[in-house]
């Protein structure tokens, strides 16, 4: 039996209060909704009488220990009929259903009839029984499906269906109905989907419930009466435009219900509006609407009802808001002085922008999902499958959209990728080849697609029910969460408007570390530029190698048998590797460029495949038996931990001292129209302070007979990629030869944990969900592990050479989690990929601000 607390709901009581300006209710203790009524009623608006219950209060409810029901009822007019909502802390944790008309029985309908009439006021008691049935006695809603017709003769069918179910007849007093509507909210937000749903929302275990009791304003009856909603902006935009829907004889939210025979707020060309039915109510509502947008600084969602010509504010929630919107709205808050700039960067989640800078599946499209995957490089995008990189090519040159379909992507596949609308892939990982490129270029991705059969030779898919697409069905990725779907779905543009570069200037006025981007071609500096990107942080060369015209001369210097052939050869690829770091300075005008030294194994440039291997013998002019044998030659058992990075520099000299002149002979063609450059030479996969010395006396010979050469001065700048465990361990020994630090954290996540980064998206979700891993370490970056040789890296090589750049350039440099960690230790910048700069900024002036807060 439930014990009742005798005299606990009287005017500004902490845990049972009557909502007045004064009373003592907080978010944190009663919600959001109750504070949000409480600041109503200190705006004066026509808000109905209000009790707030605590979350305390709710707590001891859900225990079986009820507030004075008596009291709580004497706040209110005797015949008043009430709804009880959730009040949680958050509006986006949700909370149980409202219930409305608690108090309705035989005696209130009789004298509803009077006021209403009698199909109205049965309406509203029919609707109060079923409500009560469902949400409270959680009796099975089909007992109502039998029942047919409306009006009196409905209603007495209601109640004998549910005293049949319940075994008793229905709660007459209101008192006994609030009892229940109490006991079954405050029980529900305990139960286990609840509990399990709003912590999927970001919710704390121990997120609390308050509740808000309120006399109705009947929305029925025979005056002007309905009810409805009204915003200022919309939803998609973010844009001013009055909208929202009115349902005359209707009550709660009845107006959005799907089918309702709703009517327009403002005057549309369309069809009737209440501001044609009703100019009066439509101008209050507006100037109400706008003075909330201004004292409580949002724009507010306005639940309204009109009970005979009279207006009543039942609620104002938050509007609801896509990404774009929520940048708009909060610059436009701020332009207009409402809120300071900074708390306009607050309000915008990072990760959020995701939705300007890209194509997107519209949220209200229909989905027909063939399959899902790692979510590796987000937007959308909608074509024609195909299977090769060179289909892919092919359907460019025809002008037709493609999705490229590969198990996992190579090098090789780089062409392809570039001339694709999106990539899926059979494997790989967050880092893997397909992710990082597919980030680097704003191509969308979707990687470890396990729920699929690829069966390439056949240029089909086939899905989990057994449906086949084959190669030219249309299908659209979605980049963004992960899904493959079927047709083209529709699709909102990318949206990088005025209210989007204010947002990244306020951001940049405030941030206090620099943010680079990852680009390893004029194309991906001209978007890092377009994104102002401080610079570029990491420029992987290599990838300049697959490009037309260039892969054969590669190919060609691979099978180069001594030093002096393969310098003969590398003297062709000379003028195209400096072509492509003019233009690269060029772009980024004076700002500080990185360039990687080759880093892959060499047998990645070469073909896998009996066709590729025959025409590259035929353009070698060499016999098949060769080429086969020579590439077999190559081939590593473990070739991401063997002859590449600084190794080929140390063993194959002549590459590193080729890409060291065209970066030299670059420099000077830049210099003489531009601000000065001073070229980042970055050497990969360090782990030894022998191989910094023996590279580095290398590249200032090079230096030095440019500079002879060209009669022209200039500086550079020499450091290391920290991509091994032993490098952050002796970074030490290693800074003394380094003008900076940047750690490469993929290859170092990889290299400490054990973990393929390609492969590890087999079972990394399996391992997450089995708390094995709190996070993907490809993903989030592992602040216990890595970040530990992080911090003693940066700490030794400091210690050594205490102004030595420390950096990030790995794919966690975009994360906000990742830009935290570095800002608190000491690192210089952060590099990511171009599309990922605007979070970045974004990152780093949350953080900056918070800083400051605190």
């Amino acid at each position: 039996m439930l014990r009742c607390e005798r005299n606990a709901a009287v005017q500004n009581n902490p845990d049972t209060t009557l909502v007045t300006p004064d009373a003592p209710i907080h978010n944190v203790t009663h919600g959001g909704r109750a504070k949000c009524l409480q600041r109503l009623a200190r705006l004066d608006l026509p808000v109905p009488t209000t009790v707030a219950l605590s979350f305390d209060a709710v707590q001891r409810i859900a225990k079986g220990h009820l507030p004075d029901i008596d009291a709580i009822l004497e706040q209110f007019p005797q015949d008043a009929l009430l709804c009880a909502r959730p009040s949680s802390q958050d509006p986006d944790w949700g909370g149980p259903s409202a219930i409305l008309n608690i108090g309705m029985n035989d005696a209130r309908h009789e004298a509803l009839r009077d006021t209403l009439g009698t199909d109205a006021a049965a309406a509203v008691f029919t609707r109060f029984v079923q409500s009560y049935a469902i949400h409270v006695d959680r009796l099975d809603p089909d007992m109502f499906d039998t029942i047919t017709g409306e009006g009196s003769a409905a209603l007495a069918d209601v109640l004998d269906a549910y005293q049949h179910e319940a075994e008793t007849p229905f709660p007459i007093t209101r008192a006994e109905q609030l009892a229940g509507v109490l006991k079954s909210m405050a029980r529900a937000w305990d139960g286990t989907s609840a509990r399990l749903l709003r912590q999927a929302k970001g919710a704390p275990v121990d997120a609390g419930l308050g509740l808000v009791i309120q006399q109705m304003a009947f929305g029925v009856g025979q005056g002007e009466c309905g009810s409805g909603v009204l915003q200022l902006v919309s939803s998609k935009t973010g844009m001013p435009q009055i909208t929202g829907r009115y349902l005359r004889q209707s009550q709660g939210r009845d107006a959005l219900r799907s089918g309702a025979d709703s009517v327009f707020i403002s005057r549309d060309d369309r069809g009737p509006s209440l501001e044609d039915s009703v100019p009066d109510c439509f101008a209050q509502l507006v100037a109400h609407a706008t003075l909330m947008r201004e004292r409580l600084r949002a724009e507010m969602q306005v639940e309204f009802t009109i009970e005979n010509g009279q207006l009543h504010i039942l609620d104002g929630v938050r509007v609801s808001r896509s990404s774009r919107a929520a940048v708009r709205i909060a610059v436009q808050l701020a332009r207009d002085g409402i809120i300071p700039r900074q708390e306009a960067l607050m309000r915008v989640e990072p990760n959020a922008l995701n939705e300007l800078l890209h194509r997107q599946v519209d949220r209200h499209a229909k989905r027909d999902l063939l399959g899902s995957g790692i979510a590796a490089s987000p937007g959308a995008a909608t074509g024609r499958l195909v299977f090769s990189a060179n289909e892919a090519q092919a359907s460019a040159a025809r002008n037709e959209d493609c999705i490229l379909v590969r198990r996992e992507t190579s090098p090789e596949d780089i062409r392809g990728m570039h001339a694709a609308k999106a990539v899926i892939t059979e494997r790989g990982g967050i880092t893997s080849h397909a992710a990082v490129i597919g980030r680097g270029i704003g191509l969308p991705c979707v990687v470890g697609v396990g729920d699929m059969r690829f069966q390439t030779q056949l240029g089909q898919l086939q899905t989990k029910d057994g449906r086949i697409i084959k190669a030219g069905d249309i299908v659209t990725v979605d980049g963004t969460n992960g899904s493959i779907l079927l047709g083209a779905p529709e699709t909102l543009e990318a949206a990088l408007d005025d209210a989007f570069q204010d947002l990244m200037d306020w951001a940049d006025a405030e941030r206090d570390i620099d943010i680079r981007a990852n680009a390893d071609t004029p194309a991906d500096a001209q978007t890092a530029r377009n994104f102002a990107a401080q610079g570029i942080g990491l420029c992987r060369t290599e990838h300049m190698f697959f490009e037309d015209g260039r892969l054969t001369v590669m190919r060609e210097m691979i099978f180069a048998e001594t030093s002096d052939d393969r310098r003969a050869v590398l003297d062709r690829l000379l003028p195209m590797q400096r072509a492509d770091f003019i233009q690269l300075f060029n772009i980024m005008q004076g700002k500080p460029v990185c360039i990687r030294l080759f880093d892959p194994p060499l047998h990645e440039f070469l073909p896998t495949d009996r066709d590729g291997q025959r025409d590259l013998a035929d353009a070698l002019n060499l016999p098949l038996s060769d080429v086969t044998r020579r590439i077999e030659s190559m081939m590593e058992y473990n070739p991401m931990l063997g002859l590449r990075g600084v190794r080929l520099g140390v063993t194959v000299p002549e590459i590193y001292e080729m890409q060291a002149r065209a970066i030299f002979e670059a420099t000077i063609e830049a210099s003489r129209d531009g601000d000065p450059v001073v070229p980042e030479i970055m050497i990969p996969l360090v782990s030894a302070k022998r191989e910094v010395e023996l590279v580095r006396t290398n590249v200032d010979a090079v230096a030095a007979a440019v500079a002879t050469e060209r009669g022209a001065e200039f500086t550079y700048r020499l450091g290391v990629m920290v991509e091994t465990p032993r490098a952050a361990l002796r970074a030490g020994d290693i800074a003394q030869h380094c003008s900076f630090l940047s750690f490469g954290t993929n290859d170092l996540t990889q290299m400490t944990y054990g973990l393929s980064r390609d492969d590890a998206g087999r079972f990394m979700s399996d391992y997450v969900r089995k708390e094995v891993f709190v996070e993907d370490p490809f993903h989030t970056l592992d602040i216990d592990g890595v970040g530990e040789l992080l911090k003693l890296g940066s700490e030794r090589g400091r210690a050594t050479r205490p102004e030595v750049t420390l950096s990030i350039c790995g794919e966690h440099g975009g994360n906000p989690e990742s830009i935290k960690f570095c800002r608190e230790a000491g690192f210089d910048y952060v590099s990511c990929s171009p599309f990922r700069v605007p979070v970045a900024r974004l990152a780093a002036a949350q953080l900056a601000i918070a800083g400051r807060i605190t």
